[in-house]
């Protein structure tokens, strides 16, 4: 299995391959501070679950081993697992130290910077703009949320000024392709759909159609795949071969929709979708309203792809790029 360094060289090897582009820009359009305030409440209370345990470890009035015992208990509840658990513990017991902190509460603001340096290589803008159109995958298993959020997704592309087509490759699951046409039509964007059609050979034409259309974006649905059905792992592979095929250079980025529910399960799923398919960033959803957002530090100790979204709810709007500080914010504050 690799190391996250591993993965990281990786990833730095592939990203080396790729030619220089005039000034590629954040796919997100710039937004209000009133609005990132709202934001910031919203995925408050959908963590309030997560960390409402973790901050009662801090309410007593003494720094000793007892809470440091208590703050272990509620991080591995929280599905923080067991290494990112340990490198948070030790992290913060140096912190303490070198701040003399003699509070509880400073204690906590303490461990907020530490959640927030481990999920700093999570904190990485998604790019368009370095190829013409930039190609991306979106995998993931059923009910994580993936069409959804390729709705959501492809509603930033549009407010961030891109042009996009999508390409429903999910063609197993007729609901996939009417619930993917649904969010085309809300985002006045264009899909390229064939009922029945071997999905490799949809996400070609997609491609094939995005270059001549002179779109911005392609952006893939694939069918929902659980990593342990191998022959339906090699599927996702031979997607990802044949959009070669119309792009050399793509797909540009391979998304991986996970559940924020699951835990430790997410950290399963993101370590087999990307040892098959060499992933480049998560959208991670349904964040609200679960005991275990602290799968994200787990994805950081043990398999930092990047994050380039988080989910909170059903709207357009609880869907937002990911920051480190305000999540470690949010889950402690």
């Amino acid at each position: 299995m690799p190391t996250a360094e591993a993965h990281d060289a990786a990833t730095a090897d592939a990203h080396a391959t790729v030619p220089a582009a005039p000034a590629p820009e954040p796919a997100t359009a710039d937004e209000p501070q009133a609005a990132r305030t709202g934001w910031f409440d919203r995925l408050r209370q959908g963590l309030r679950k997560t960390g409402g345990s973790i901050a009662q470890v801090f309410t007593g009035t003494r720094i000793d081993d007892a809470l440091y015992e208590e703050l272990e208990a509620a991080l591995l509840m929280a599905d923080t697992g067991v290494k990112a658990t340990e490198h948070l513990l030790q992290d913060l017991k140096r912190r303490v130290k070198d701040a003399k902190a003699t509070d509880p509460a400073q204690v906590k603001a303490l461990l907020i910077d530490a959640v927030t340096d481990l999920l700093a290589p999570l904190q990485k803008p998604l790019v368009v703009g370095m190829h013409e159109p930039t190609v991306m995958m979106v995998v993931g298993v059923n009910g994580a949320g993936k069409t959804t959020s390729i709705g959501k997704l492809t509603r930033h592309l549009a407010d961030a000024r891109r042009t996009v087509l999508l390409a429903a490759a999910d063609t197993f699951r007729a609901a996939a392709r009417e619930q993917l046409a649904v969010w085309a039509d809300r985002n006045q964007v264009e899909i390229v759909s064939q009922e029945g059609a071997d999905p490799a050979a949809v996400s070609f034409d997609a491609v094939t159609a995005g270059k001549a259309r002179g779109r911005d974006v392609v952006i893939a649905d694939t069918a929902g795949r659980l990593p342990t059905q191998l022959h339906l792992m090699e599927e996702l592979k031979k997607i990802r071969r044949v959009i070669a095929k119309a792009d050399p250079t793509a797909p540009h980025e391979v998304l991986l929709v996970v559940d924020g529910n699951t835990g430790q399960n997410a950290l399963a799923q993101v370590k087999s979708f990307d040892d098959a398919l060499q992933l480049t960033g998560l959208i991670v959803t349904k964040l609200d309203g679960t005991a275990k957002g602290g799968v994200l530090a787990a994805i950081a100790r043990e398999r930092p792809v990047p994050v380039y979204f988080i989910g909170v709810g059903e709207k357009l709007e609880d869907l937002q790029t990911f920051d480190a500080r305000e999540f470690a914010r949010a889950l402690l504050g």
